[in-house]
């Protein structure tokens, strides 16, 4: 986004002259209540500025505020909230699902309804609309509760300076996030929050996680600048950062990992203890240094990697600092990100709904008229055979959908809320989540855990050496010790406790040794080549010898930004007058404190590129003996080092996620890695889970292409690298033009454009609020879990097929129905079906289809993404709808031939009631027949008829359809009958009907194999 910065009202006069500026200075902040002090967003002009400018500039001090002057600001700033989202009533719910296209259409059919005094009809549809639109409205409100809950991310409160008055002193105070101020002085500690957007006044090895904004999980070493010395686009001076800017523009790296990140910012990676190996007085390492970069070669890219700066939504991971707050609310790096929100785009549900709606308001439009100039043409008739039209129209269109579909999406989204832990924002995204074919995530979280883990130390030689990761747990443990830290930041741990895991495997092969020896009466010396081959020549894994804790600790130089890297001084056990120094660290920086020829430098170089390449991440140890000594050591004792080796390590695996990509794959999901990672970082990560990485494309090539270009690109490539938020959104919408329905699994600002470019975002419910607010899914309870994406999959499918099936069965069904009601109204001269029956008729099967809501799917129809497709259902229910016509044709055959009444009255009676009474069974016997979920239940060995209703019993829809064709028997023999138009029908009626029925199911059963025969070659 564009820095700018707002010019300060005039005629307010600042209570002391402020000092000369240099012209790059910003403006004051806001234009709406300027004064000295006030703040911009942070733009490249306030980087430009010392600390002391920066204070002159706010019109503050080191000691903070006065009282009267923070309440002055706040009065004219505004309070410290990002911008409020609105909350949508109840009643603006209810309209807005009002223009849902199906909704819609009923409403016009309605409207048509009461205009030709179909009153029952009208009634009907009102109160399909209104129920439908009621259990939208109450789900999304429900969701919206619930999130309600998950909006912590900004801190509640904060440590700030504030003094009663000018001559009064400093004193520390929590007071709440909303009563900040530009010009706020405010402390930060670990597990603190930054309350707003500041610039660092003082630091203690401070290091902060930036994912929620960048995305990069990994700490960001922070230190003020107070020398600022700009060259081209990178920072150096103050606190001296030897120029070892790590990865793709990011700040300076910390512990001096050799990474193959783009980022370094001192990209250790931490998980959620505090951590920043070397980020904290522990030293010994944290930070990730981009694979290959020299030092000094990578220019910052924003200001984010500015390490005096630090932003609203990130958290202190170790360390402590001071800084001044220089932008509050609106005017943060993180509401600015709110401002960012385009309107998104029609979701895979929109457009099919859109798809079949058109396809209905056609068929409606079409057949009104086509009744009209028929009969008028042919039977002399005119305005008279209005209603029936709208009936013939009525009887075309689904009314349940609104119904079917709504309560479909809610039950998936209650059941997903309730098991699962996962929040359905918008109901139609559960659908779409149904037909992702393409889920898109990052690595770090999903894939990876936010913590390293050790895979081996290795020798200048790259052999096994597990001395090397004996002699770097020294120096995390002491280190740590000496720093007076409470606990180890994330690469210390990681080393620890793979050096505890080693001496515990080696006492374990020694005391399995040791038994044998005597079982097997071995000699001393067998005992002793026993004892070096389980380790005992190793120092600190032979039994009975030193670990880290038995070492004196002497002293510890911790880890800075210049050095990337950390000493620890100990005594080793039984060697009186010799202090040894352990030193580990950044690759480059502990080599070139080695004493080494140039020649074996650049081989060791080589060796630890190499191992990067294969997405390990470095870290060197060496050591030396110096004479004991009083003195205190620095970082002037840090050379003429001997080298021991590397110690390689990876992100964790999430346990979980290889079992989850397989699934995922057996259901038809590609998984696509879009991250800001190295490319053979990510390439191993999926290689370890099973994720055949291909390929991998980086930022850099993605630049290069056009859209038609990148889009083959993107068909075929797994793992895309070095990715910026725009180039995720790029790649998400690429892949929908292409025509697949995508999901993109986010929780940063970093992912806000690529959340609303998918057809449906997923987030955590730890993820920033924006982002939460963007994603229609969020899973509130598993992090990034693939699994719970899984089960949210599932459901949607399984919502998709019911609602695919409600509408095949019944448009194809309702279109038979039209059909042979026009041409009966062509040949017969009365009325084929009265409008009360017909709207009873309609009733009936309605109440019917309710139990689709409910009924199981088999497990078949969810193995692929479900998409309504409008041209799948225009194929699907022309082919079986005309099948259900002729079985109509078939049934006015019998009726017209052997059914005829000693008069015109019971002709029509008689023609009434076997119609009336033909449309229900044939509409029940295709619930049971076409319906998605009818071989669920069946078992292996069980026969297919009994498969049919399932070994559990009978369906919910089994049990409709039953209840259906009771009624249709039933209904014109009750005393219901006469008022509605019908009279009993003849007992050969019935054996006449069997035969028909039976051969329209026979029918039924082949046009649906051939169909399902057809689907599968597709």
């Amino acid at each position: 986004m564009p820095e700018t910065s707002e010019a300060e009202e005039s005629g307010r006069t600042a209570p002391g002259p402020p000092a000369p500026l240099p012209s790059a200075s910003p403006a004051p902040l806001p234009s709406a209540s300027p004064a000295p002090g006030g703040a911009a967003v942070i733009g490249g002009g306030l980087r430009e500025l010392t600390s002391l400018q920066v204070l002159r500039t706010l019109d503050t001090g080191p000691r903070g505020l006065t009282d009267g002057d923070a309440a002055e600001r706040l009065a004219r700033f505004g309070e410290n909230t990002l911008p409020a989202r609105r909350t949508v009533s109840w009643p603006g719910r209810f309209l807005r699902s009002l223009r849902d296209p199906f909704t819609a259409v009923l409403l016009c059919l309605g409207l048509v309804s009461a205009a030709v005094a179909a009153w029952g009809t009208a009634c009907v549809i009102t109160v399909l609309v209104v129920v439908s639109c009621v259990l939208r409205s109450a789900g999304e409100h429900r969701a919206d509760r619930s999130m309600a809950g998950l909006r912590d991310l900004v801190a509640t409160t904060a440590t700030v300076l504030r003094r009663a008055d000018g001559e009064a002193a400093p004193v520390a105070r929590e007071i709440p996030v909303d009563e900040l101020v530009p010009g706020d002085v405010v402390r930060l500690g670990p597990g603190d929050l930054v309350p707003a957007d500041v610039r660092l006044l003082r630091a203690n090895n401070l290091s902060v996680n930036q994912a929620a904004l960048t995305g990069e999980s990994a700490p960001v070493v922070k230190h003020p600048v107070d020398a600022p010395n700009r060259r081209g686009d990178r920072w150096t001076g103050g606190a001296p950062t030897d120029n070892a800017s790590a990865g793709h523009g990011h700040g300076p790296t910390h512990d001096g990992l050799t990474r193959n990140g783009p980022t370094g910012n001192g990209n250790g990676p931490t998980g959620h203890a505090p951590a920043g190996n070397g980020n904290g007085p522990a030293g010994g390492g944290a930070g990730w240094k981009g694979h290959g970069a020299t030092r000094g070669e990578a220019p910052e890219s924003g200001p984010f990697d500015a390490p005096q700066l630090c932003f609203q939504g990130s958290s202190v991971m170790a360390g402590s600092g001071t800084a001044v707050v220089v932008a509050t609310g609106a005017r943060t790096r993180f509401a600015a990100a709110h401002d960012s929100v385009h309107p998104r785009g029609p979701s895979a549900f929109d457009r099919s709904v859109h798809g079949i709606s058109w396809i209905l308001i056609r068929f409606m439009l079409l057949t009104p008229p086509l009744v009209l100039m028929a009969n008028a043409a042919l039977r002399g008739r005119g305005l008279e055979t209005l209603p029936f039209a709208v009936a013939v129209a009525v009887g075309l269109t689904p009314e349940m959908l609104p119904v079917i579909v709504t309560t479909c999406l809610a039950r998936g989204a209650s059941l997903l809320a309730r098991v699962h832990g996962v929040i359905v924002r918008r109901l139609p995204a559960l659908h779409d989540l149904g037909a992702v074919d393409v889920l898109c995530l990052d690595k770090t979280g999903t894939l990876t855990q936010d913590r390293p883990v050790v895979v081996r130390a290795l020798d200048a030689d790259g052999r096994d050496d597990p001395e090397v990761l004996h002699w770097a747990a020294v120096n995390a443990w002491w280190t740590l010790q000496l720093a007076d830290l409470p606990v180890p930041d994330a690469l210390d741990e990681a080393i620890l406790d793979a050096d505890d895991a080693l001496g515990e495997a080696i006492l374990v092969a020694h005391d399995a040794t040791d038994a044998r020896d005597t079982v097997d009466g071995a000699d001393t010396a067998d005992t002793a080549d026993a004892d070096d081959a389980s380790g005992h020549g190793v120092p600190g894994h032979g039994r009975g010898a030193a670990v880290p804790f038995d070492y004196d600790g002497i002293a510890a130089v911790p880890f800075d930004p210049a050095r990337r890297l950390s000493t620890a001084v100990v005594r080793t056990p039984g060697r009186l007058g010799v202090h040894t120094l352990v030193v580990k660290g950044a690759v480059e920086n502990v080599l070139e404190r080695c004493a080494l020829d140039d020649a074996e430098r650049q081989r060791l170089l080589a060796l630890a590129a190499d191992r990067a390449d294969d997405g390990l991440r470095l870290l060197a140890v060496a050591t030396a003996e110096r004479p004991a000594r009083q003195r205190a050591y620095t970082p002037a004792d840090e050379r003429g080092l001997t080298f021991t080796g590397f110690v390689a390590l990876r992100e964790e695996l999430v346990p979980s996620a290889a079992g989850a990509l397989r699934v995922l794959a057996d259901r038809g999901v590609t998984v696509k890695v879009l991250t800001g990672d190295h490319p053979g970082t990510v390439a191993r990560a999926c290689r370890d889970l099973g994720l055949d990485p291909g390929e991998v494309c980086t930022a850099d090539g993605i630049d290069r292409l056009t859209d038609r270009e990148l889009a083959e690109l993107a068909d075929r490539t797994t793992v895309f690298a070095r990715c910026t938020p725009e180039h995720k959104a790029r790649i998400v919408t690429t892949l929908r033009a292409a025509g697949h329905t995508t999901g993109f699994l986010g929780d940063g600002v970093n992912d806000v454009p690529a959340l609303h470019a998918a057809d449906v975002g997923i987030c955590p419910r730890d993820a920033v609020d924006v982002a939460r607010e963007s994603a229609g899914v969020v899973l509130a309870g598993h992090g990034k879990d693939l699994t719970a994406i899984d089960h949210a999959i599932m459901a949607g499918r399984h919502s998709s097929v019911t609602i695919a099936t409600y509408l095949r069965i019944t448009l194809s069904s309702n279109l038979g129905n039209v059909i042979a009601m026009l041409a009966a109204g062509l040949l017969l001269p009365f009325l084929p079906m009265l409008p009360a029956q017909a709207l009873v008729q309609n009733l009936c099967f309605d109440a019917a289809q309710l139990t689709f809501s409910y009924d199981r799917v088999a497990p078949a129809a969810l193995r692929r993404p479900t998409l309504l497709r409008p041209r799948d259902f225009l194929r699907f229910i022309t082919a079986f709808g005309a099948l259900n016509a002729v079985a109509d044709l078939a049934t006015f055959a019998v009726l017209a031939l052997a059914l005829r009444g000693p008069g015109g009255t019971d002709d029509e009676a008689l023609f009434h009631s076997g119609w009336f009474t033909e449309n229900l069974l044939t509409q029940a016997l295709v619930m049971v027949l076409l319906r998605t979920g009818r071989r669920t239940a069946e078992a292996p060995g069980t026969s297919g008829a009994r498969g049919v209703f399932g070994v559990r019993g009978i369906s919910p829809v089994g049990r409709a359809a039953a209840a259906l064709a009771v009624t249709g028997l039933l209904l014109p023999l009750s005393p219901l009958g006469p008022p509605l138009g019908m009279t009993a029908l003849p007992s050969v009626y019935y054996l006449l009907l069997v035969v028909v029925l039976g051969l329209y199911a026979v029918a039924l059963a082949v046009a649906r194999r051939r169909h399902e025969n057809r689907g599968a070659r597709a």
